[in-house]
């Protein structure tokens, strides 16, 4: 499966391999990105942890208004409540004898009964409590979102991180290739020297051992860009297992990074885990206000509009108003044991602010330091690759006036390969290190 807007080409065979007739897929750095942000299930479970939250606080706004319900029943009564007139209660005269002449047994009500009534509760001294987990539903969304952020920026960066170990791989690859060549030429050499009587059989040995060693390099280093490519694919939400062309020109302009002292201070405004340890202190601050408000009686104002039928003594339509007061006298201490253990939760967050902040800014710190090496490695890099060139240049001259062996001119080219090798991987990192500040600073490299 292709991702659309992401050519597929043949990729070029290792040497020493069989052929792979699979299509690969060109990649540059900006698309690999833009991939893993539309399909990396990491950062899709962010995603979804944000929306979670979000729905969360909408539940706990939704205490603050009232709540209004309905109860309908309908209901057989095996017996009914009655009214006994006894006889002449009314009157006894000798005309009409007694009012009434018998006892009568006047029936109120119905067997069958129904019941509806549509009732609202508003909460008032409750606001207190509401407001708390309002406040804290907040800090969890609040959180969600800078965690989204830095998922995001944490992708990217590991993108950026993959995308260049698979380079710097292949640069490795390719310099053991060379040096496998080379070697080939040497245990060649050292067996027409052996032929020749010139050189002891020793020394054919030690060159086939040389050449072997060469090739075990090879496919190590074959088998760490087969690993790493399946990370990538992983990464990318890509079929595992699909192989990469990707572009050897990826390293872009440098990142514009502030001073060290800049960074340091910035930290503590934009840093993903210190603004999370902060949402923390303000979900521990909510928490005691939750707490406290657990000493205020729970006091609702209520009004219920209800209709019957059946029901003895009672209008069809009549409503009720009032109010409610709820309040615990005694718990067992539970209220004073909430209230510590909030003050509690709360020095605990800000203590771990406290040192979330002290281990970014070390963190900050090591980081300028190492972009610093490998600015200083990546100069040292660029003298020894041009120093490799010229001592190659030297060699192919040497050998056209047949002055040097085909071996030494192999293996000088072999480590001109090596040493650019090493000058990408210090490149690389140097940019990587970059990104791993911009990171820290909750930017996405």
């Amino acid at each position: 499966m292709l991702i659309p807007g992401v050519m597929a080409q043949e990729a070029p065979t290792p040497p020493g391999n069989n052929v792979d007739h699979r299509p690969a897929i060109a990649l540059t750095l900006p698309r690999a990105i833009e991939m893993a942000m539309q399909h990396n299930r990491h950062l899709r479970l962010a995603q979804l942890a944000t929306a979670e939250s979000r729905e969360k606080h909408t539940i706990a706004r939704s205490h603050y208004y009232p709540h209004i319900t309905n109860q309908s029943t309908s209901i057989y009564l095996t017996a009914l409540q009655g009214v006994v007139v006894p006889a002449g209660t009314f009157g006894n005269s000798a005309i009409t004898g007694p009012i009434p002449s018998q006892t009568l047994r006047l029936e109120q009500g119905a067997l069958t009964a129904y019941t509806s009534g549509t009732g609202l509760e508003q909460p008032l001294t409750q606001y207190f409590k509401i407001h708390a987990g309002d406040r804290a539903a907040e800090a969890d969304v609040t959180t969600a979102e800078i965690q989204e952020r830095d998922a995001e920026n944490s992708i990217s960066l590991l993108v950026h991180k993959l995308y260049f170990d698979i380079l710097t791989a292949q640069a490795h690859l390719s310099a053991a290739q060379e040096s496998v060549a080379a070697a080939a030429t040497n245990e060649q050499e050292s067996m027409r020297a052996v032929s020749e009587g010139r050189s002891l059989e020793v020394a054919a040995l030690e060159s086939h051992a040389a050449f072997l060693d060469q090739q075990h390099e090879v496919l190590t280093v074959q088998l760490s860009i087969d690993d790493l490519t399946l990370q990538l694919d992983d990464v990318l939400g890509l079929p595992l297992g699909t192989r990469l062309n990707l572009d050897p020109n990826a390293l872009g302009n440098a990142p514009a990074l502030p001073s060290r002292t800049e960074a340091i201070s910035a930290v503590k405004e934009h840093n993903p885990k210190v603004l999370t340890a902060q949402q923390a202190v303000e979900k521990a601050k909510a928490g005691v206000s939750a707490a406290r408000a657990a000493y205020i009686p729970d006091i609702s104002g209520i009004a219920r509009q209800s209709y019957q039928s059946g029901v003895p003594f009672l209008v069809h339509n009549f409503g009720t108003f009032g109010g409610v007061v709820t309040y615990d006298l005694f718990d067992g201490g539970a209220r004073e044991a909430q209230l510590r253990q909030a003050k509690i939760q709360l020095a605990m967050a800000e203590t771990q602010l406290a040192q979330t902040e002290s281990d970014v800014s070390i963190a900050v710190a090591a980081a300028y330091d190492k972009v610093e090496q490998l600015d200083k490695l990546v100069a040292v890099a660029t003298e020894a690759l041009k120093a490799r060139e010229e001592a190659a240049r030297i060699n192919d001259k040497r050998f056209d006036q047949s002055a040097e062996l085909a071996s030494t001119v192999a293996k000088s080219h072999a480590a001109v390969f090596a040493s650019r090798a090493s000058l990408l991987e210090a490149r690389l990192g140097l940019v990587l290190a970059e990104d791993d500040i911009q990171q820290m600073l909750g930017e996405r490299p």
